[in-house]
């Protein structure tokens, strides 16, 4: 069985609302794979048929968006920041094509996996452009940031 749901923390934010509203939203994915955990293979399986549009979606929008901003403000991590994403990807795919080529799911061990992924990246690796836009961005009053070459619209 799982440790816990992810819950949201101010620590996660990266000063940018999008990104941030996608972070959440991917937590949102964990935590409904997290409550079908049952036990039971074929439930499990079929919740996650379900599942599987929302998070190669979830991968796409979210990386590109990611991406482009951190392109447009020139982050010096990009590569590094690109190449996890990448790996992140291949993973994401590998379990998918494991899945529809009918190896046997464990949604737990899954779970956990993108539950890590919150963890090392969002909360540590997104951190560090984060810490790179407050020194080329102003604080806005609701705590979100304005960066120059970037708009929400970009």
């Amino acid at each position: 069985m799982l440790d816990k749901l992810i819950t949201w923390h101010n620590s996660f934010s990266v000063g940018i609302q999008l990104l941030d509203d996608q972070h959440k939203d991917l937590i949102r994915i964990i935590n409904g794979l997290y409550n079908h955990v049952v036990g039971d293979e074929k439930e499990e399986a079929a919740y996650f048929k379900k599942i599987i549009h929302d998070i190669t979606n979830y991968v796409k929008v979210h990386f590109a968006a990611e991406e482009k901003i951190l392109l447009a403000t020139k982050f010096p991590g990009y590569a590094e920041h690109k190449r996890a994403h990448d790996s992140f990807i291949l993973a994401v795919i590998n379990n998918i094509q494991d899945f529809e080529a009918g190896k046997r799911l464990t949604l737990a061990s899954f779970t956990h996996f993108l539950k890590d992924w919150v963890l090392s990246h969002i909360a540590v690796m997104d951190q560090h452009y984060y810490e790179y836009f407050k020194t080329i961005g102003t604080h806005n009053a609701d705590g979100t940031l304005s960066i120059p070459h970037f708009t929400s619209e970009s």
